[in-house]
């Protein structure tokens, strides 16, 4: 029996609910999607969700930010903060389903608020491995699945792309993601393409979807017991294509 899991940075959910209805339908397969940049209070989650029958938990906050979780069975919320991260945005929820902790989560851009701006990225990290360490020494079976804000390779990012001082590319940036590595954490798209270029975000301006202009910053990164049952990571590239599509696509990740 599998269990399927997927992320997606909706970029406004109120504006992209007949996008993600859609999609449901269209991967009845999916157990849990995760949602980022909701971009609304809990109160304003659309209701047609849960008029459906899903199961739906939010962390929210009025414009920006905010996640979501939508299932097709009833799942248990362990917390809608990062233990340890110290800011009142809303950009982590964390949930147990079938003996699984899926931690969802909205990494800080990095780019905007100067130094200060950026240290919330880097504290936002530092949380984030503290987490999944104690996730490892209590052997948990644990995944940490959304928009991470980086692109932890040149391979992660088109040619000139971005600038070699974006956020989402500083030497710090990289070496916070790859310390979760090195904790023992598998970046579950690298486990079954090892090389090769593959996005999964396209910004709005310049052509970049037309161009492949893209960047990888949507990542699922595993525990040791969660790698051993990876089936496959599929990035739905079209979905990009669609009408009033957000400029992210969903992340698809599949466990035997």
């Amino acid at each position: 029996m599998s269990f399927t899991f997927a992320s997606w940075n909706i970029n406004s959910i109120r504006a992209r609910a007949h996008l993600v209805q859609d999609w449901l339908e269209r991967y009845p397969e999916c157990d849990l999607l995760c949602l980022q940049e909701i971009k609304c209070e809990d109160s304003q989650f659309p209701a047609v969700f849960k008029d459906a029958g899903y199961h739906v938990a939010t962390t929210g906050q009025k414009a920006y930010n905010g996640v979501a979780f939508i299932g097709r069975r009833p799942f248990d919320v362990t917390t809608h903060t990062l233990p340890g991260f110290d800011d009142p945005t809303a950009r982590y929820i964390e949930c147990e389903l079938d003996g699984l902790t899926i931690g969802n989560l909205y990494l800080p851009n990095g780019n905007s608020g100067g130094e200060d701006g950026y240290s919330k990225k880097l504290a936002f990290f530092e949380a984030l491995a503290v987490r999944g360490k104690e996730f490892l020494e209590s052997e948990k079976s644990f995944a940490f699945i959304g928009d991470y804000n980086v692109c932890p390779t040149d391979e992660d990012l088109a040619p000139k792309a971005l600038s070699p001082t974006d956020a989402l590319v500083r030497p710090e940036t990289r070496a916070a993601f790859h310390r979760l590595q090195w904790l023992g954490l598998t970046d579950a798209l690298r486990a079954v393409h090892p090389t090769g270029r593959h996005y999964t975000f396209w910004d709005y301006q310049a052509a970049a979807f037309q161009r492949n202009s893209g960047l990888r910053i949507d990542h699922a990164l595993l525990s040791p017991r969660v790698t051993e049952r990876l089936v496959s990571f599929t990035i739905d590239r079209d979905e990009r294509s669609a009408e009033k599509a957000s400029d992210h696509v969903p992340v698809i990740v599949t466990l035997r």
